[in-house]
């Protein structure tokens, strides 16, 4: 079975809500989509507009152009897209961990980028 962005995206967002411990009714309730919408994003069947990805990034305390570059809304620079990917694909890495360098590595991007 081959994945597509879409897929890929609903994994990472499946990943990430349950990294926040969060069931798909609780995240959501938070987000403000329906329980049946968020569950058809994880499969890969819906895509989310930029403002459902915003809501779905604030109820998971995440970044919002980590969404965005995963649904292909903004498109990271080369650097941070091996960086991410070395990350994820770090066999030694429990999600938990990955997901503190994740949000470490956005932090520093982020205070760059505003200097």
């Amino acid at each position: 079975m081959t994945t597509t962005p879409l897929t890929e995206l609903g994994d990472f967002i499946r990943t990430q809500r349950e990294v926040a411990r969060m069931s798909v009714r609780r995240l959501a309730e938070t987000a403000g989509v329906s329980n049946p919408y968020l569950s058809q994003i994880e499969r890969g069947l819906r895509k989310p507009s930029a403002e459902i990805l915003q809501q779905l990034a604030k109820a998971l305390q995440i970044s919002a152009e980590t969404l965005y570059e995963r649904a292909g809304i903004l498109d990271p620079d080369a650097n941070a897209r091996s960086v991410r990917e070395a990350i994820a694909a770090d066999p030694l890495l429990t999600p938990e961990q990955q997901q503190a360098l994740l949000n470490v590595y956005d932090s520093f991007v982020s205070a760059a980028r505003d200097r």
